[in-house]
């Protein structure tokens, strides 16, 4: 009896914890039904919410979590952390210039001169590692340059044969299923390869002419040469209100821009899409070249292995896998290196990709999967790649259905419980700091520098956000201002309503969250 008594105070303790842990999710419940149907343009859309303490795993909040939702860029956090997980964060990417042929005394190769990619996605002028936003110098081509660079230190003077740009570590598969086609033209839409330069885009920039009823000036930049332009935008007066329109068809390198810009106006700037990423690299490459003094006497042409050639699949259709280590390169029949260049650690461009929501590099990493852990260097190859992996993770194969690595196809199809699934392994794993510390950083960096600004103090979000018309998520990592740490996922679909007014609703349940209160074990601050 008396240790009974000793037991009441903490029994009645623990029960009024319990009561008041499950006010505070009634409450919660509460608070977010509201938000979603605070007004009927919200409420007409299909909401999946899902909560989840991650030291106890209790779901604090459930709404539709099971039901299918089109991810959007949710969808990169399944090929980033498959990546991390089978590739590891320290992988090294290698581009090399090759040859078939020899070099002799005099400075001629007697062969072709072959720039070989393996999936480099950083072959560009961006700044690595990311440090808050995407910077990029002005030289876009400055890896070809240091290649080009090291040929004139090699001794290369004369080339008899050709300048192969060969992207063949990776099928010849520039587009994945259900992309629509008005993103292709776009840099959010560039054609993946494992020889990518510059993010496969070119950057066009548009200004007005210095009078008015005269063409506007239009620059391109890398390789002014590899568009052909047919410039119909003509300079209005001042005030006249800017319409610019551009136009390129699949498989053409023409663009056609029309439309006018005002003379007062300080110009516009868009990176579009080219369309054949190893020809562009291979055209690039030459001229470099040619600049310094090199002459070469043969043509420039591409190497891809086409898709349809990998139904049995075999090593030697492709360039060796292990990043392209293959044997040395001078034992019998294997080509001979004549300049090299590594990439920075996976990890970095892991960052990119979420932080910045990278289309391409998504879809790189999920072919580089395929390739190096799975059958081939294909789209399908590393979807069986990220299928085996949620396998071990224990997330059921009828929870998600991929279709690309990037979130850009309208068939993805996850659920919000799948995604917290992920999160709640993820950080089980010796990967899971790098994955978190990936994820866009709210009121910080990334595509959440500018939302939920009113996250209280002590609290903090890790996630990724994803959006396509009619669609927005939002998935990651937050601590509330008890200390408790949570994964959470938010997708809706079906919203025909600004885009703003979705995102401010999905900050508001954030911001509902992260006020905490659910946990009898924590204790507010």
């Amino acid at each position: 009896m008396r240790r009974l008594r000793a037991l009441l105070p903490f029994l009645c303790c623990l029960m009024l914890a319990v009561q008041l842990q499950a006010a505070a999710r009634k409450s919660l419940e509460k608070q977010i039904d509201g938000i979603i149907t605070s007004a009927p343009d919200l409420a007409r859309g299909f909401w999946g919410i899902e909560v989840v303490a991650l030291d106890s795993g209790k779901v604090l909040y459930s709404q539709n979590a099971d039901k299918l939702f089109t991810p959007a860029s949710n969808t990169k956090l399944f090929t980033t952390a498959t990546a991390l997980a089978l590739i590891g964060p320290d992988y090294h990417f290698r581009t090399t210039v090759e040859t078939n042929g020899n070099l002799d005394k005099y400075g001629r190769l007697t062969g072709d001169l072959i720039l070989v990619g393996r999936g480099d996605p950083n072959l560009s002028g961006r700044e690595l590692p990311y440090d808050l936003h995407t910077q990029r110098n002005d030289h876009p081509t400055q890896v070809l340059e240091q290649l080009a660079d090291t040929l004139v230190q090699k001794g290369v003077k004369f080339v008899d044969g050709d300048v192969i740009a060969d992207d063949s570590y990776f099928a010849f598969e520039r587009y994945g299923e259900g992309w629509s086609q008005d993103d292709l033209v776009w840099g959010d839409g560039a054609p993946v390869s494992a020889l990518t330069i510059n993010d496969n885009v070119v950057f066009v920039k548009i200004l007005p002419a210095d009078h008015p009823g005269e063409r506007a000036f239009v620059d391109i930049t890398p390789f002014a040469d590899y568009y052909k332009i047919d410039n119909r935008i003509m300079t209005t007066p001042a005030g006249t209100g800017r319409r610019i329109y551009i136009d390129r068809e699949p498989g053409s390198t023409t663009l056609t821009l029309w439309g006018n810009m005002p003379l007062d106006d300080a110009g516009a700037n868009e990176a579009l899409a080219i369309d054949d990423p190893a020809q562009f690299a291979g055209a690039i490459f030459r001229q470099l070249l040619e600049a310094r003094g090199i002459v070469i006497y043969g043509k420039e042409r591409t190497h891809h292995t086409e898709l349809a050639s990998l139904s049995t699949f075999t090593v030697t259709t492709l360039a060796p896998a292990h990043g392209g280590e293959g044997p040395p390169p001078d034992l019998p029949g294997q080509p001979l290196v004549l300049a090299k260049y590594e990439s920075k650690p996976l990890a970095d461009d892991i960052t990119v990709i979420n932080k910045v929501s990278q289309n391409l590099h998504a879809e790189i990493l999920l072919r580089l999967l395929g390739r190096e852990k799975g059958t081939a260097g294909t789209v399908e190859g590393g979807l069986e790649v990220v299928r085996g992996f949620l396998n071990r993770a224990n997330i059921p194969s009828d929870q998600y259905a991929f279709y690309d690595g990037s979130g850009l196809s309208r068939q993805n199809l996850v659920t919000p419980h799948a995604i917290v699934q992920l999160l709640q392994y993820a950080v089980t794993q010796p990967w899971g700091k790098s994955f978190q510390a990936s994820l866009p950083v709210a009121g910080i960096d990334g595509s959440l520098a500018d939302r939920l600004k009113d996250l209280p103090p002590s609290s903090n979000v890790y996630a990724k956000t994803g959006s396509l018309g009619g669609v927005k998520t939002l998935s990651g990592y937050m601590t509330t201002v008890d200390g408790e740490p949570l994964a959470f996922s938010i997708l809706t679909n079906n919203l025909n309503t600004p885009s703003k007014a979705v995102t401010d609703a999905m900050d508001q349940i954030v911001v509902q969250i992260a006020k905490g209160g659910y946990s009898p074990h924590k204790k507010k601050k």
